[in-house]
């Protein structure tokens, strides 16, 4: 399975509903919380080439935001993105 990493804030319903997705997948992942952390919200927004939470990454892909990775479940497309 890809390792997945998920940049989120407590405040974001889009990151809540984003891990809800991966967790009815059972989706192990890394939750980088960018709350008060403006290196890290730096760092996330550098290499998504976006500001906004959540911000997903599945192996080397960039996902993007919590619409995206719905794209992708609607798709057909996240299960084998995960496998990989």
């Amino acid at each position: 399975m890809s390792n997945v990493v998920i940049y989120t804030s407590a405040w974001c319903p889009y990151c809540h509903r984003a891990k809800h997705l991966l967790d009815s997948k059972g989706v192990q992942y890394q939750e980088i919380t960018v709350d008060g952390k403006p290196a890290v919200r730096s760092e996330m927004s550098r290499k998504a080439g976006r500001t906004s939470v959540p911000q997903i990454w599945i192996g080397e892909t960039h996902v993007g935001g919590c619409d995206d990775l719905y794209a992708l479940e609607r798709a057909g497309r996240l299960d084998p993105l995960l496998s990989a």
